[in-house]
């Protein structure tokens, strides 16, 4: 059964691939082939010594950089609270798991960082922090948004605007009003976004990173797939060549007609001669993320799988032309989906149903969005996926995926090493 494609990167799973050159048909299980990985994936390797990580000093960068922003806004923000999940790993390169004990990041608009934690979580705390923090400690039988209340009042903030993280639990968020009830709550978005919305060059260098793997793992799998195979099946491949790179990606996998779904189908599917094979997928150097969709054909394309997919990518170009510093966000959805329609598949999202694109760095999906009528001004360092489809049910679906930065000046550049070439030659 196919899940979302949401589902598979939540979740780990495993991502796909798609053969575009005639290939030989299966003569064993397929499912039993995808345990020993085939000849093409013998080059793959870790990226070892090309990766460096965040450092001490970056996270601090990151902290007094929000702290700058929380001064310069209009009202000021008095402090920030952070639970665990993305926001908290760009401040403080800490990955840990939400549950119902309260562990958060408050992050005053002057002063060290608090670190709010259960007392038996203490010293697994330390051993994970990289910069200087105040470290508060709760007990079972304590309320730990009292704890948070108290470190504020001692850093004299009883009132003020408490700016509170998107992602952050209700019922973190409702107690806290309850412990501090002289703070005004409301969203950081205003601080959060505008710090992980423009990445540094090194974050970019990650990113370039991941795109580079996602080719080298997709391309083995194009030179791999068989008739007969289920999506699971090239999707086991898919996985298999992130292992062993050693990193963690997966990848969605819509063959045929079902690639009209974009996100997919619960129902089985076998690759045949002729079918369309769709895989959106990536995957995660020091967290940050690639996002990649490349479609191909089993065998030789039909003229229509041909002229859509000039469509698709003539879309892609004209996105990446219109993304540039000091435009809105939502003209680079319309300068695609004007050549989508121009070339007779419109109006609107009749065929090209879903925005152009969303950003992208410690989560696959993040703020800002391109997405027809968003105000974000672009600002260089920002960083999308450029994803126009076309999608036409009972026939087949077709999507081009690459990721981008805005650039100073001129053009968004790729972050992907390029765009597709051909039905035949996905990865160039």
């Amino acid at each position: 059964m196919q899940s979302s494609r949401r589902e598979f990167l939540q979740s780990g799973a495993a991502f796909s691939l798609a053969g575009l050159a005639t290939l030989p048909k299966a003569t064993t299980n397929p499912a039993n082939e995808a345990d020993v990985l085939p000849e093409a994936f013998s080059a793959l390797k870790p990226l070892g010594s090309r990766v460096h990580p965040i450092t001490a000093e970056e996270y601090r960068g990151r902290l007094q950089y929000a702290q700058k922003l929380m001064t310069e806004l209009e009202p000021k923000y008095d402090a920030l609270f952070v639970a665990p999940g993305t926001s908290l790993c760009y401040f403080t390169g800490i990955r840990w798991g939400m549950s119902e004990r309260l562990l958060s990041l408050v992050l005053p608009r002057t002063g060290e960082p608090i670190v709010v934690v259960p007392a038996f979580e203490e010293g697994r705390m330390r051993e994970k922090l990289q910069f200087a923090a105040e470290v508060r400690i709760w007990q079972e039988d304590q309320s730990p948004t009292k704890i948070v209340a108290a470190a504020l009042a001692d850093r004299g903030i009883r009132t003020g605007r408490f700016g509170v993280e998107e992602t952050a639990p209700f019922t973190f968020y409702d107690h806290l009003r309850a412990a501090a009830p002289g703070l005004e709550y409301v969203s950081a978005d205003p601080v959060t976004i505008a710090c992980r919305g423009r990445k540094s060059a090194h974050e970019l260098e990650l990113m370039r990173l991941a795109c580079e793997a996602t080719f080298d793992v997709f391309r083995a799998v194009f030179a791999s797939v068989k008739e007969g195979m289920s999506q699971e099946d090239i999707g086991k491949l898919v996985e298999g060549g992130f292992s062993k790179m050693s990193l963690h990606g997966g990848a969605l996998v819509l063959l045929g007609a079902s690639a009209a779904l974009p996100h997919g189908t619960i129902q089985p599917q076998k690759l045949k001669e002729g079918d369309v094979i769709l895989i959106d997928g990536g995957c995660s150097v020091e967290g940050y993320q690639s996002d990649v969709t490349r479609t191909g054909v089993l065998g030789k394309p039909s003229e229509k799988v041909v002229r859509v997919f000039e469509i698709v990518r003539k879309a892609q170009d004209a996105a990446l032309d219109a993304a540039r510093a000091g435009r809105l966000s939502g003209t680079v959805d319309d300068a695609a989906r004007k050549v989508i329609t121009d070339a007779g598949f419109g109006p609107d999202y009749k065929t090209f149903t879903h925005r152009l694109g969303h950003g992208l760095g410690l989560d696959g999906h993040e703020h800002p969005y391109l997405v027809r009528g968003s105000k974000t001004v672009l600002e260089p360092g920002m960083t999308f996926s450029n994803e126009p489809g076309l999608y036409l049910p009972g026939e087949f679906g077709l999507r081009c995926e690459d990721d981008m930065v805005i650039a100073a000046g001129g053009p968004a550049q790729l972050l992907t090493p390029g765009f597709a070439v051909s039905l035949q030659k996905p990865l160039g």
